[in-house]
């Protein structure tokens, strides 16, 4: 199954010289369409996690500029190009510059092996998973640039604590992939959905009850790479201001509001990808979808990319939610959390897990029997859940999140 780039490739194709040409150029616009779309989606989460913000605080939220409020990401944004770009006179002016646009590149190329359905993926590298746990790391280098170059003390302890952390939570966070890839077989991201199934007892999630226990874990590990609440400690602004971002102003300073936010989408879909199946759609064949044409290929690709963006943004929605819930840890805390914790359980999970697949197999009867019965038990948890979530609203009299618009 070729990806939607090759077919334009191919579509394109006038004669063998101009080949390269063309390919350049429909890889520079893949290139500047994943931008725009990392970009508007961070302008937009942004948007919604004030309005929630606003809701779980019994406020409004932002609701001036544009219906409802909608247009608040474009002002704000308007608003931080046109400021002064303020560089402090004892910075180090190279660093200094260039450190916000590097934590935008290591978010940005995280978009680009990320499928959104089976034929729309900017590049299916065979090597995918490793691409984004590597180019999502060179975030830490943009943070801790950004810290020493504006020679400031909060700044220098922002970047020092996101440096630790990050990489300090990059092997739980790697460690948790991996027993998917060992049941895949493969490390492409639209391999990893193609070994699971549409129906969500198939999905890796309900592989076994350590691979929940993991979903978890790669959960709270990607919040402390993101750097989002709790894990918020590189920003602190009851500590340190601001954090690394404390001397920046301008379009610098939007850049890292606008990485941070886009950076929500890379955690939720990889583990769309990883754990729920991706773009797979309920009670069809793989097969069917790909023998599909015509029409009906156009409606399983809209199935699919509308199946993947709604996994993916139930899990935003979450770190929404946490973000505006739970009080930020300590430094020795977050470290506890992480080499005490979370490293130990993901470590036992993988071995465990390899005697799971010998004693109860993929295939039998027994092993569908456990993923279903896993599965009526998570849908019990989240149902209650959603229940406790509507009696905290009712009970605070605040509005509904079904017309948190208004």
């Amino acid at each position: 199954m070729r990806t939607l780039i090759e077919v334009i490739i191919d579509a394109l194709r006038i004669s063998t010289p101009w080949q390269p040409y063309v390919a350049g150029v429909v890889a520079f616009a893949g290139a500047f369409a994943i931008v725009l779309v990392a970009a508007l989606y961070g302008g937009l989460f942004s948007y919604v996690e004030r309005r929630v913000a606003g809701r779980m605080m019994a406020r409004i939220g932002p609701n001036r500029v544009g219906p409802h409020g909608l247009l608040q990401f474009v002002a704000d944004a308007l608003k931080m190009v046109t400021k002064e770009d303020i560089i402090p006179y004892a910075a180090d002016r190279p660093l200094f510059r260039f450190g916000p646009y590097l934590v935008t590149i290591g978010v940005m190329s995280g978009f680009a092996v990320l499928p959104l359905s089976r034929r729309v993926i900017p590049a299916d590298l065979n090597v995918g998973v490793l691409y984004v746990l590597a180019v999502t790391s060179v975030s830490v280098v943009g943070l801790l640039m950004s810290g020493w170059a504006s020679n400031s003390k909060w700044a220098l302890f922002g970047g020092m604590r996101a440096a630790a952390q990050i990489v300090s939570y990059e092997i739980p966070t790697g460690m948790a992939i991996l027993p998917a890839v060992m049941l895949a077989g493969t490390m492409s991201t639209q391999g990893i959905i193609m070994a699971q199934g549409g129906e969500p007892w198939n999905w890796f999630i309900f592989h076994s009850p350590m691979m929940l226990v993991l979903f978890v874990g790669f959960f709270v590990s990607s919040l402390a790479e993101g750097s989002r609440t709790p894990f918020d400690l590189p920003e602190a602004e009851s500590e340190l201001v601001s954090g690394y971002n404390t001397e920046y102003s301008g379009f610098r300073f939007a850049a890292y509001f606008m990485s941070e936010f886009a950076n929500t989408w890379i955690p939720s879909a990889l583990a769309t990808v990883v754990f729920l199946g991706g773009w797979q759609i309920p009670f069809v064949a793989l097969a069917t979808v790909d023998s599909s044409t015509g029409w009906l290929a156009l409606v399983y690709e809209l199935l699919g990319l509308g199946i993947f963006v709604g996994k993916s943004l139930v899990l935003a929605f979450l770190i929404i939610q946490l973000r505006w819930t739970l009080p930020r840890v300590r430094v020795d805390q977050l470290m506890l959390i992480c080499w005490k914790y979370l490293v130990p359980i993901v470590f036992v999970m993988i071995f465990l897990i390899l005697g799971w697949k010998v004693l109860i197999p993929w295939e039998s009867t027994a092993g569908l029997i456990e993923r279903f019965g896993m599965f009526l038990m998570t849908c019990a948890f989240v149902l209650a859940y959603v229940w406790r979530f509507r009696f905290n609203i009712v009970a605070a009299g605040a509005t509904p999140y079904y017309r948190w618009w208004i």
